[in-house]
């Protein structure tokens, strides 16, 4: 057969070929709802999200981040979009580095999951300003999230632009890509109950404009009852089994299932529990909840100046399932993989059907997905914080320990229950490097030449911060002097005058004639604060010069855009013979930002343009306003890096002219006195740190650093001694694991069914190191009634003598092994007609391949 060459066809018809060839290869979904779910291609589907936001992490780390979170059992990442990141000045948009949105969005597909695109542009998400631009402050007539024509104008442009990006790469699912979700405004409710009907025109107008954008796929409202069709409202929190949807045919969606808490700086670290985290999300997927979102499944870091709140922290791990670093947090991590695991066996008959509701006892329930094809799921729940119950279900009898839901499948064996944690503890690690920082140089900022007229302006009054920044530098100078007449008593021998600065935030530093007099600071919870104390003045003309520091912007609150920042005052000196002098109103010079920062000091480029001196011939290693720098090597393997800033104080750090972000080490306050995973959790339930400083630790992306040479800028506020800051890598130091045996009157999940017969297996104990370590001992095992948690295991009153050989027989040297938890396995029975339990503690090491640097 004679066939047609190519060259012999015309051009256009070649041209129309190659196009239609392309789209057949494209796969064209269609997702929709209904009462029960989101579907995606007229499949109801139950739907496990993870909030990942690029900016806090680097493109480097986020492949590793999102396959990690599908072995997770994750169907979708979540991230919202940043408006100040991409849009700084107006007009002018940046979408590189770890701002590449459409990169990251990519990776999601590459891994083959789905997306939920948080467009906002609000987001809140502890961010500099809630993620708006600060130059939208002083766009002429705004006023934020309302019915204000110059906000919903700039607004209307960020949204249009974002889609506009992801419709020309073809990144919804309607065009073949993988965002299947997105969302508009975010947690507004209690704002369109503050503005009455301007707030709700407002959010009717958010819907429309979005709707009308055209991406094919649905648009959600989190935190508003009140969302207009088709938009679905969503909710947030910590439990959301109490929510549902404002119209019968939407689908019940968390949009943020909290995996734990934000952490400010002053105070302690929040940890939720996983056994509750668990029973929360089983308690609203079992009254009909179909997609869950954790947030964070990866918290990242707080990079630069984007902290918002203020004094969040730079660290936003948020007690995720990958922490701060990306590395596996367990138990939680394999806790919730094995959640999703079970309710993915339950998924036909969820989507399918309503649940039957039975009491089971005073705080239990059974909820019964059963179809007319067969298929049968049941929760089986217990409210009770304090006491386990057994149950009667299906002539069966389930034990059920307090605050839990087991899961049953087949509505006959339980596969899962919320608070039996089966898989490991990690205990993470952070080591020494063999990376010593090189000599040490430092730079004074000089406090004498701050009134010189250079990039100064001088007013009556003071000023509101942020208004004179436009938040180009966390710092402004306030400075002013007062004369001070010889006769004053204080000169001879009287009582010190007294200094109050009243602030509405952050922080402040007190300078009197050059010299650091004192500094206070407020809190997240109440920004105006107050310093209060003597100041040593001289004879003569006095220069007083107050620092304000901002520790990020206001992320929430109604018309945060109009909340003051910096020092409204009053200033006043007290104790002088005269009596009270108000300083408020007199001249005022006023500076942005450091010397340092007007020189470029943190960037390569810039470090030359000052003589350093070495900090080995600077006498005070306390001096406040100092900047140091020196240089390191990276070291070698692939563990996360960080730095140990234990002997600073309050400042900022730069890698090779990358900001690493804000640092404090100021002491954690709280209560820290033991947590029960049982019962509703609040933030200041469960808490660790106390005492400590609240954030030691700095993560340093590898990516950011040369093999050799590379440079470390920190400036101090305080005073700190810079020659205690080293470089340590973040590792799984011990794995631990505590399993009971199978009980023959507990109905488990070691139970196979094969017919109308059961076999029962043994529980099993699987411990494995991180990529690269291996088991090097056993720090502890027992096999009885062991005492204690990870990291302070005690053996009971029942303990089997063979239980450390038989750990180390079976693990050392081993990255992965798996001991069987029964009588037969250690010998002999330890003590008859007790439940037992194995734990174990074995300490991860490198192994030989891996002992580098």
């Amino acid at each position: 057969m004679e066939t047609t060459s190519v060259s012999k066809l015309p051009f256009a018809f070649f041209c129309l070929a190659l196009w239609l060839g392309y789209q057949l290869q494209r796969v064209h979904c269609t997702v929709a709802y209904d009462r029960k779910a989101i579907l995606i291609n007229g499949q109801r589907r139950i739907l496990f999200s993870g909030s990942i936001h690029y900016p806090r992490s680097t493109p480097d780390m986020w492949e590793d981040l999102i396959f990690k979170a599908k072995e997770g059992g994750i169907d979708v990442i979540e991230t919202y979009v940043f408006w100040n990141i991409h849009e700084p000045s107006q007009g002018n948009y940046n979408f590189e580095g770890r701002y590449d949105l459409v990169r990251f969005v990519k990776t999601v597909q590459k891994a083959g999951l789905y997306a939920h695109l948080r467009i906002g542009p609000y987001v809140c998400a502890e961010w500099n300003f809630g993620g708006f631009p600060v130059w939208l402050k002083y766009v002429p007539g705004i006023s934020f999230r309302t019915d204000n024509e110059p906000f919903k104008k700039a607004m209307k442009g960020f949204t249009e632009k974002i889609v506009g990006m992801m419709k020309s790469e073809s990144l919804y699912e309607s065009q073949g890509g993988p965002i299947i979700l997105s969302q508009i405004e975010n947690e507004y409710g209690g704002q369109s109950k503050l503005f009455g009907p301007a707030g709700q025109k407002y959010v009717n107008w958010a819907a429309k404009m979005a709707i009308e954008t055209g991406t094919g796929v649905p648009w959600v409202m989190c935190k508003e009852d009140d969302a207009p069709d088709p938009v679905i409202n969503t909710c947030n929190g910590f439990y959301c089994d109490y929510f549902t949807p404002n119209k019968p045919y939407k689908p019940t969606i968390w949009t943020e299932a909290w995996s734990g808490w934000f952490t400010e700086f002053g105070g302690p670290i929040h940890e939720r529990p996983v056994q509750d985290l668990a029973f929360a999300v089983g308690r609203f997927i079992q009254k009909g909840g179909s997609f869950v979102n954790y947030y964070m499944y990866h918290g990242g870091t707080n990079f630069g100046r984007t902290a918002g709140g203020p004094f969040i922290t730079t660290s936003y791990d948020y007690d995720a399932p990958l922490d701060e670093y990306g590395l596996i947090r367990q138990p939680k991590y394999g806790h919730l993989k094995e959640l999703h695991k079970a309710i993915k066996m339950c998924e036909r008959a969820l989507v399918s059907t309503d649940p039957v509701v039975t009491s089971l006892g005073n705080f239990q329930q059974a909820h019964v997905y059963s179809t007319e094809s067969g298929d049968c799921a049941a929760f089986l729940a217990n409210y009770d914080t304090k006491s386990s119950v057994r149950v009667m279900f299906n002539n069966m009898h389930y034990n059920l320990p307090p605050w839990s839901i087991s899961i049953l499948p087949d509505c006959r064996n339980v596969v899962f229950n919320t608070a039996k944690v089966g898989v490991q503890t990690s205990q993470m690690q952070m080591l020494p490097t063999n990376t010593r920082m090189f000599s040490w140089e430092s730079f004074d900022e000089d406090i004498s030449s701050l009134d010189d007229g250079s990039a100064t302006i001088t007013t009556s009054g003071l000023l509101e911060q942020i208004n004179v920044t436009r938040d180009s530098s966390d710092y402004l100078w306030y400075i002013t002097s007062v004369d001070i007449g010889s006769s004053e008593s204080f000169l001879h021998g009287g009582k010190l005058p007294t200094l109050i600065v009243q602030s509405t935030g952050h922080a402040v530093h007190v300078f009197i004639n050059g010299q650091l007099s004192g500094s206070a600071y407020g809190t997240r919870e109440d920004r105006r604060f107050r310093y209060t104390g003597p100041i040593n003045l001289r004879a003569g003309t006095n220069k007083i010069a107050l620092l304000s520091v901002a520790v990020g912007l206001q992320n929430v609150g109604g018309h945060f855009e109009t909340w003051n920042t910096g020092i409204l005052g009053p200033v006043a000196l007290r104790g002088l013979d005269q009596g009270k002098l108000d300083l408020s109103w007199q001249k005022w010079t006023y500076q942005v930002g450091l010397k340092g920062e007007a020189m470029n000091l943190a960037s390569p480029n810039g470090i030359s343009s000052v003589e350093w001196m070495d900090s080995a011939l600077v006498l005070d290693k306390n001096q406040p306003l100092t900047w140091h720098k020196t240089y390191f090597d990276t070291p070698a393997g692939d563990e996360p890096l960080a730095l140990d800033m234990e002997g600073m104080g309050k400042g900022q750090i730069w890698i090779n002219g990358l900001s690493i972000g804000r640092y404090w080490t100021a002491p954690a306050t709280g209560n820290c006195n033991g947590c029960s995973y049982a019962g509703s959790f609040r933030p200041p339930k469960c808490q660790v740190g106390c005492g400590q400083p609240t954030q030691r630790w700095y993560h340093v992306p590898r990516s950011w650093l040369k093999p050799n040479h590379n440079l470390l800028v920190v400036f101090e506020e305080l005073g700190g001694d810079p020659s205690r800051i080293s470089l340590v890598k973040r590792s799984v130091g011990s794995v631990c694991a505590d399993v009971s045996e199978y009980h023959p009157n507990i109905r488990n999940w070691h139970i196979e069914s094969f017919g109308k017969s059961e076999v029962f297996h043994p529980p099993k104990v699987h411990l494995h190191c991180s990529l690269g370590q291996a088991i090097s001992s056993i720090k502890f095992a027992s096999f009885g009634t062991p005492l204690g948690t990870c990291g302070n295991y005690e053996q009971g009153v029942c303990h089997s003598p063979a239980s450390y050989a038989i750990l180390e027989k079976k693990c050392i040297g081993k990255r992965r092994c798996t001991v069987s938890v029964s009588n037969s396995n250690f010998g002999h029975d330890p003590c008859p007609n007790v439940l037992k339990r194995l734990s174990v503690e074995a300490v991860c090491a490198p192994t030989t391949s891996n002992r580098r640097g």
